[in-house]
């Protein structure tokens, strides 16, 4: 098993079918949940599943709303962004992660690979996005 950092394929469809609004006021709820090592997920990852999602105190299946960051320009690229996540005073283990929209049947958008197991104990356990600019941001289309 594998966690592959990718957009998810499923995603790019959907946008161009207008299954993901990512305004900050009126758009789709969107959450983040934590995997272990034995997951495997990449680009043809189409939907959260409970399937080796991490567990711990202070995580709860299905991982924690994101607070979005309304779509803008950064040049000629549009990017959107969301506010760092804490699950705070967690004890939990991780390998990746998997951002999805819990509005619209748990669709996928993006997976994250950490590169190795990350874990907290009785600690806070922060998924910080990088900086929101056509080079960096979470989700950025060029």
């Amino acid at each position: 098993m594998a966690i592959s950092q990718a957009v998810c394929s499923s995603f790019k469809s959907e946008l161009l079918q207008g299954l993901h609004n990512f305004t900050n006021s009126s758009g789709n709820t969107f959450k983040l949940a934590l995997y272990t090592s034995s997951a495997s997920l990449g680009a043809t990852t189409t939907a959260y599943s409970s399937t080796n999602e991490a567990s711990g105190t202070n995580y709860t299946a299905g991982g924690g709303a994101l607070t979005n960051v309304t779509p803008s320009l950064s040049g000629t690229t549009a990017i959107t962004d969301f506010a760092d996540l804490t699950f705070s005073n967690a004890t939990v283990t991780a390998n990746g992660a998997l951002i999805y929209n819990d509005t619209n049947a748990d669709r996928a958008v993006v997976v994250l690979a950490f590169g190795s197991d990350k874990t907290s104990t009785e600690g806070d356990f922060t998924i910080a996005f990088p900086t929101a600019d056509a080079s960096n941001a979470i989700i950025r289309i060029a």
